[in-house]
Order: C-alpha cells, then structure tokens, then sequence
C-alpha cells in the first residue's frame, strides 16, 4: 500500500484541474470511472474500464490522462503498464481503455492494481485551451479518479464456502435453493461433496434428506443445491437442519499429481512444490456450513387465525354428549388413545386392562361433556371426581393394610403412594415425549400431586375437622405426626440428591433421556432413591430406628 500511495502523490502533481469532493452540484461538468471497482480473471486477456463524461455542457471538447498504478500485482509481472490521453468530443459520454493482463501458470493470491485520471484540459469550439476561469461552466475530475482493478487468480482450483451461514424460510416454499460459491481460483474440474444434517428438523418428516456432490467445471464460480422442503402445516414451526460441505476433490490424474507433491517425490523443488500445493482445491472453515431455519408459513397461520376467530373453540375439545362419553367407556381400544393405527385389532392385554377399569370408566363417563356451561361443569365434576377416587383409595389402602396388618404409615408410603404417583409418572412420561420439552411433563406431575394431595387428603381432613369441632367441646382435629418428620427428612435429603443429579445430568448429557449408559445409571440412582426411603421409613414405623 506504500507503494500505492507513493505513486498517487507522484501522480497528483499533474492534475492541473479541480477533483472534485462529491457529485452534489448539478452545474458541475465531471470525467470519471464509472463503475470504479473491476474484477477480472487471469486469464480474460485484458481489463476494460470505463470512462465517463457528464455535466450539462456538452459542447465542448474535452482531454484527461490516464495511467496505471502498481498496486498488489505488478505492472511486467501480472499487468502490462498503461498510459494514454482520451479525447471527449462535444456530445461523446464515454470511453473504454483496456489493460493486458499477464496469465502464468503460478498460484498467486488475487491481486490488484490502480488506474488514475488526471491533467483535465477544456477546449472551446474554436480549439483555443481554456482555463478553469475562463469558461462560464466548471469541469473538475469526479470523485471516482481512481479505478480498481482486482486480479482473479486462476491458477488456484478455488476455496468453496456458501455465500451466507444462516437463513430461514417457510415451510411452504417448495424447496430452497443455496448457492456454493469458488472464490480465490476457477481452474479445472472439482468435486464438492454435500450433505444436509438434521437437527431439531427431521429428515423425512421436515424436509428431503440429500446427499452428493457439486461438478464445478473449468471457470465455473458458482453452483446450487436444492432441497425439498416438506410442508407439514404446522401453527407453530421453528425447526432447523444444516447442510455441509465436505472435501474437494479432483479429476484422479490430478489426485495422483497431488499425492506425488504430498511424498516430495520428483525433481521438484521445495518452492515448486509449496506453490503447487497451494493451487489445491479446498473448504473455507468458516462458512462450510449454512443454518436452514424453517418457519410456520404465514399463509397457513393467517388462514388458521381466521378460522379459529370464526369457530367456536369448545367444539375442538368437546367430547360430544353424555351418550358418546359412555359408548367411549364401554369400548376396548387397541393399546394407547395416541396410538397412530387407529384400526388395529385390541390384543388380550387390552380387554383384560379395559375390563379392570370398566368401573372408573363408567363412572368418570357421568362428569359433563366439555360443551356445558363453557366446560365449567365438566372442570369441577371432574376435580370433585378425582378428591373422591383419591379418598376411596386412601380409605381402601387403610383397610387393606389393616386386614393384613401393617400399620397406616407404611400403607401411606407404599400401597397409596403407588396407587396415586405410578398413573402420574407414566402420564408425566407421555407428556414429555409429546413436547419438545419437560415444561408439559413438569406441569403434569405436579398438577396431579397437587389434586392427590390438596383434594384426597386436604379436602377429607378439612370435613372431618368440621365435623369433629362440634363434638366433645374441641375445635379442629387431633392428629399424631407419628414417623411424619422423620419421613419429611428423608424426603427432604432425597430431594436434594435428586436435583443435584439432575443438575449434572443437565450439563452432561441432558436432564431427560440421553446417552444409554447415562440414562440406566441415574434410573437406577432414582429406584434406589425410593427403595431407601420405603425401608428407612418402615424401619422407623417399627420402631427399628
């Protein structure tokens, strides 16, 4: 860059007419390059620039020099020197000047070089000079005096990126294009292989798995891959994969020359072999790989916004009527509701779990349809519902545990604990691997303790306070803690061992699911948990501890 600037001062004191600052004054006459920045390859021949003349008076005749500047590339070496004067007649608009470039077969960085204007002269319609203050208009060299011109080196097979690093579209493109680019060389064939990598997009499902490679032929910069993008029609859709590239490779007579370079074998030198080396194909890391995300489209989300605002959303979730309810109960379904084979045959194991729950189904089938009262009633019928199964459990639990004579607190711990928590935790389960996170499986563990807990124990101890405050002159009811706080400290330290392993789970491995190895350990780490609990807290019951 020195050596650029050196040769503009030298060159500056030839100007003998005023270079202009900007192109803001429409009364001012201006020669200049347009456009002032040339890209052209090594071996195109020569670079053409383009000199143009505007301003309102055209009727004069009109002289400006011109030369080249060394910049990066050398005038000799990768450019022929040029220097000449143009003559603008009165009407002409513009010129070309053409510099030779210089092709090798070297592998060289892209480089450039300069073009200058200077030494503007006007002449009038009798041919005499005229100076700057003898004219009623004013000419001046524009603000675009100096011209770049950036050599592509083509020598080089070419780094291969992709033009940008993310992008997003809608799930109702079709497909999406994404274009490779080669940049520093476009010499001979070269292969790009390519593949897409799914991440929280899903191939097959969000869009067309594609693997394979790019043909850049000699002097071809820039190729595309297209990508099927299946439309799923969801609301909410924000999902991304990528697609990568991999190593270049070459025609295999050049693959042998390189792996010949590769042994220093030959009676190359050194320096020979280090400039060869250099002409090899390769990936830019920074950008050998593109972000895909995909979007709800937003035709589909103003059409379902639409629709939702003229429907009426109880019919979404309604269960129909008291008929449909029963007719629901009184059918054996094959395995889960959420089964996707609707239309498979229900085994054995189906017709023994219907017929267990028949009872509960029966009579869970007399709560409200969701359609009533705006689902108030089904809401408080059903919770009413769930207090009562919970006591009927508690009470039955007590009497079981009586008649084979275990005492209330190990019954609590362990036959109602698991009559009411194993339902939750297999429904917790479901809700997580219907979410994309834990917050559906979070909600639901802890909406169901807080039923089983405030509504089959708080509900049935408030009753029977109020019934126990009017007898023998007490207020409220007696209850002996027993081994309660000795069960709560357990609790309590278990808890904090289970966070903790969650904790750890989160940062290596994930807090659901994850390796297999890591997922039994902490499985059984739980179980054990439990097992603990149970046998310290029975030890205690039976005064063991």
């Amino acid at each position: 860059m020195d050596k650029v600037n050196d040769a503009k001062s030298m060159a500056g004191d030839t100007i003998s007419a005023v270079v202009g600052d900007g192109d803001s004054d429409p009364t001012m006459n201006r020669v200049q390059f347009k456009p002032k920045d040339y890209r052209v390859m090594e071996g195109c021949g020569g670079a053409v620039l383009t000199i143009c003349r505007d301003g309102p008076d055209m009727d004069k005749t009109v002289f400006v020099d011109y030369k080249t500047l060394d910049g990066s590339a050398s005038a000799g070496a990768d450019f022929e020197y040029t220097e000449g004067t143009l003559c603008f007649k009165p009407g002409e608009t513009s010129h070309t000047v053409t510099v030779p470039i210089i092709d090798d077969e070297v592998f060289e960085e892209d480089e450039h070089f300069l073009m200058m204007l200077s030494n503007l002269r006007v002449v009038d319609g009798a041919g005499a000079l005229q100076t700057r203050g003898g004219v009623a208009t004013k000419f001046e060299i524009g603000k675009n005096r100096t011209a770049t011109v950036t050599i592509l080196d083509d020598d080089h097979r070419g780094n291969f990126s992709f033009e940008e690093t993310t992008m997003s579209i809608d799930e109702g493109i079709g497909c999406v294009s994404i274009s490779v680019v080669r940049k520093s060389g476009a010499r001979g064939e070269v292969y790009v292989p390519f593949r897409t990598v799914p991440d929280t997009a899903e191939a097959g499902r969000d869009f067309e798995s594609l693997e394979g490679e790019l043909l850049f032929e000699d002097e071809v910069t820039e190729k595309t891959i297209t990508i099927n993008i299946i439309d799923c029609e969801e609301y909410e859709k924000d999902n991304k994969f990528y697609v990568e590239l991999g190593e270049p490779r070459v025609a295999p007579a050049e693959k042998e020359f390189y792996a010949i370079l590769e042994n220093r074998s030959g009676s190359l030198t050194e320096e020979q072999i280090k400039v060869a080396m250099q002409g090899r194909p390769r990936v830019d890391e920074d950008a050998m790989r593109i972000e895909v995300g995909i979007v709800a489209s937003p035709a589909f989300k103003n059409a379902v916004d639409k629709m939702m605002q003229k429907q009426d959303l109880t019919v979404l979730v309604s269960t129909g009527s008291w008929a449909e309810q029963f007719t629901e109960a009184l059918t054996v379904s094959a395995g889960d509701d959420d089964d996707e084979d609707s239309d498979a045959e229900p085994g054995l194991s189906d017709y023994i779990m219907h017929y267990l729950t028949l009872p509960w189904k029966l009579i869970f089938a007399f709560v409200p349809p969701t359609d009533y009262f705006g689902g108030w009633a089904c809401f408080v019928v059903s919770i009413i519902g769930i207090g009562v199964m919970t006591a009927f459990i508690g009470d039955f639990a007590s009497h079981f545990g009586c008649t084979v004579g275990v005492t209330d607190a190990v019954t609590a711990i362990s036959f109602v604990a698991l009559g009411t928590s194993v339902p939750d935790t297999f429904a917790s389960k479901t809700a997580a691997i219907g979410d994309d996170t834990a917050d559906a499986s979070v909600g639901n563990v802890t909406g169901s303790n807080a039923v089983n807990v405030f509504l089959g124990i708080g509900i049935a101890w408030t009753m029977a306070a109020f019934y126990w405050s009017g007898r023998d002159g007490k207020i409220g009811l007696e209850v002996t803690p027993g081994t309660l706080s000795f069960s709560v400290v357990i609790f309590c330290v278990e808890a904090l061992l289970a966070i903790a392993l969650l904790l750890f789970r989160r940062r290596y491995g994930g807090e659901l699911g994850g390796p297999r190895g890591l997922k039994i350990a902490s499985s059984a780490f739980f179980v054990f948990l439990w097992f603990f609990y149970l046998g310290a807290s029975i030890a205690k019951a039976y005064c063991y501890i």
